[in-house]
């Protein structure tokens, strides 16, 4: 088995990668003076990092309470069985949810995490009761309501 290396990316590399991270619709233009090249050789590295894998895809930040899911909820959920058909066959289940953001998978008491994005109490009792419990496997379920939140960041470039 080939030992696959990972490229290194330098300090310039970085720079573009927080500025794009801020505001992943600023000019080629604007990003090559922010990290002080010029445009062609900007251009070339986004394009270089995009090949590469370290820039996966663009998105927009989306405000969650002005779209109606005004709540977060932290869910963690411990399965009745280990074995990796269990975990499979969850992973499927839990990724068709449209209010599930995000999914881990955990070491410690519980087996998952998930970030849930409902409108109020009522809209968890509904995604609780109508496709959470509805998922087999389920062995206890622990729900934490975010009262707010104090950070938001979508990666750490060190």
């Amino acid at each position: 088995m080939k030992n696959i290396k990972e490229k290194i990316i330098d300090q310039i590399d970085k720079k573009i990668l927080k500025h794009l991270v801020k505001n992943a619709k600023i000019s080629m233009a604007d990003l090559a003076e922010q990290v002080g090249l010029s445009t062609s050789p900007c251009w070339q590295r986004v394009r270089r990092l995009e090949a590469d894998g370290y820039i996966e895809g663009y998105s927009a930040n989306l405000n969650q309470y002005k779209l109606g899911a005004t709540e977060i909820v932290l869910v963690e959920v411990s399965l009745e069985r280990h074995d990796q058909n269990a975990l499979t066959e969850f992973g499927k289940k839990i990724g068709q949810l449209d209010e599930v953001l995000e999914v881990f998978l955990t070491s410690g008491e519980h087996d998952y995490l998930l970030k849930v994005a409902v409108s109020g109490t009522r809209g968890y009792e509904e995604f609780l009761t109508n496709k959470l419990s509805n998922i087999s496997g389920i062995r206890q379920t622990r729900s934490i309501f975010v009262l707010r939140c104090l950070k938001d960041s979508a990666v750490y470039i060190p």
